[in-house]
């Protein structure tokens, strides 16, 4: 079987060619699956896509019109997915249920780091050979809170690093976790979350209940020197909201690898082109705001995981079999 794969990124190309090797024949194209490009996806029963890929209405009957029937998703997250058109359709889809979750939490403090020591600030000066400190000042983070919202395996990873640090440790989620409840951390409401957390990171899933969790009513509640991490979903987050705070000139720092209208921008070349979103242009000029392209993912580590899972994937489907990465499963 012939599998086509939407939006592989150049260091991603020759991990997925090893791990299809010697099963199936893998075709790489560097664009993303759209309704543009949803066409070049006839003939091929199995298709792979990336998060930012479009996986409407639309779309999903082109690709069942072209003779698609599965859809291997290479990531956890599948918000972009019509699941509900893909059963009537009877395409199978399936994503990558897990995969390290160090990456992405080494990557939030990574984050949650530059914007409190002013790295980026910093790194810039240095390249004019300014070596002066004024505006450079951070914060030592041991006793101080750290409130971390979703406590699943990356929140306690990032709990695990939080620990390390000696802070106290704040958490919020629909289930507690015992592994974060043996480090020390304590469950609290959202709202008290917020309003005593010197550090606060998102590491939910966008589901209709968590959109825009971070609103106007969340930003206003959290103190006005506290940091904000978001490597998860940017749906997450109010960004015309959060605008509008750090305009009033609020928060220590601001540190986000995701946008709530990433879509069409991220993963791409954008910097010959005007970009004609003024919030993500107005969001970039903040001093204490460092924003990346959903790259926290990105490490040879996970990204193996992902594509040895997505091959899996495959051939479970070929075989017949289902697995728990499974979100529609085959028409009978």
């Amino acid at each position: 079987m012939d599998i086509l794969a939407f939006g592989v990124q150049a260091d991603e190309k020759p991990l997925i060619e090893k791990a299809f090797a010697g099963h199936h024949d893998v075709r790489c194209l560097d664009f993303f699956l759209s309704e543009d490009t949803a066409a070049v996806a006839s003939g091929y029963e199995a298709i792979s896509t990336s998060v930012n890929a479009d996986l409407g209405a639309r779309v999903l009957r082109t690709l069942a019109a072209g003779g698609t029937k599965l859809i291997a998703q290479r990531s956890t997250g599948f918000n972009n997915i019509d699941l509900d058109v893909a059963a009537r359709l009877g395409l199978t889809v399936a994503r990558v249920s897990y995969y390290s979750p160090y990456s992405v939490a080494e990557f939030a403090w990574t984050l949650a780091m530059a914007v409190n020591r002013r790295i980026v600030r910093a790194s810039n000066r240095t390249r004019d050979f300014d070596f002066r400190l004024d505006g450079l000042m951070g914060r030592d983070l041991r006793g101080r809170t750290v409130g971390v919202l979703g406590t699943g395996k990356i929140g306690e990873a990032f709990t695990r690093i939080a620990h390390g640090f000696g802070m106290n440790l704040l958490g919020w989620d629909v289930v507690e976790n015992p592994a974060c409840v043996e480090l020390g951390m304590k469950y609290v409401e959202k709202e008290q979350l917020l309003a005593e957390s010197d550090l606060v990171s998102l590491h939910v899933p966008l589901l209709p209940a968590t959109s825009r969790i971070i609103d106007a009513a969340a930003l206003r509640t959290m103190k006005d020197d506290a940091i904000l991490v978001n490597s998860s979903r940017g749906g997450l987050i109010d960004t015309e909201a959060l605008v509008g705070e750090l305009r009033a000139g609020r928060f220590t720092g601001v540190g986000l690898d995701v946008y709530e209208a990433e879509a069409g921008l991220f993963f791409r070349d954008k910097s010959l082109e005007v970009v004609e979103d003024d919030t993500l242009a107005r969001l970039v000029t903040f001093p204490n705001v460092v924003v990346t392209s959903h790259q926290a993912y990105y490490t040879v580590d996970a990204v193996t995981q992902i594509v040895d899972t997505t091959v899996q994937n495959v051939l479970d489907y070929a075989a017949g079999r289902r697995s728990e990465n499974v979100l529609v499963p085959a028409a009978p």
